[in-house]
């Protein structure tokens, strides 16, 4: 898996430029492949079903893996979220770790990021409630739950996740 981060796009389109730049550097397509989209929404390259991708953009910030197999990435600018958001989003045992954590708006957002990326990941969009979407509660940027690998990042500005069978082979910014 190769996940790609852009920093400074203006507009969404620009998160689509820079999936074509990843396709192009992983798998030499010179052109980005037609897009469509699944019964819940996840997108795919009907004329390549081998590779597999997803895309996520948030305020300035564009995150695209690419794979060889089912991939789910989310990610999030850090900002303000509704008071109650916790309680409509998490789980009883999400709650209690929630409490825990020292910066509860940044783990928030990164409890929002896994479950988005499952989300992505199966291609199912939010068709269940999300206080049910089980994500691995773990101090550490790296674990694994029901077969899945599933990663989180940070920078001051952002918070992001992926969710997949492989970790990254290269995290590339551009």
């Amino acid at each position: 898996m190769d996940l790609y981060l852009c920093e400074n796009i203006a507009r969404r389109e620009d998160a689509y430029a820079l999936l074509a730049h990843a396709v192009r550097r992983r798998w030499g397509l010179v052109e980005l492949p037609r897009i469509a989209r699944g019964e819940q929404g996840k997108p795919f390259f009907p004329a390549f079903p081998q590779y597999h991708f997803n895309l996520s953009h948030s305020g300035s910030f564009a995150l695209c893996a690419l794979d060889t197999q089912p991939v789910g990435v989310d990610i999030e600018v850090i900002r303000p979220h509704h008071p109650r958001l916790h309680e409509r989003i998490c789980s009883e045992v999400q709650l209690a770790w929630l409490e825990k954590q020292p910066d509860r708006q940044t783990a928030l957002l990164r409890l929002w990021t896994l479950k988005e990326s499952r989300v992505k990941y199966t291609g199912l969009g939010l068709t269940t409630p999300l206080r049910s979407i089980d994500i691995p509660l773990s101090d550490e940027p790296r674990s694994e739950l029901d077969g899945l690998v599933f990663q989180s990042f940070s920078c001051h500005d952002w918070c992001a996740a992926l969710c997949g069978h492989t970790d990254p082979a290269s995290i590339v910014t551009i």
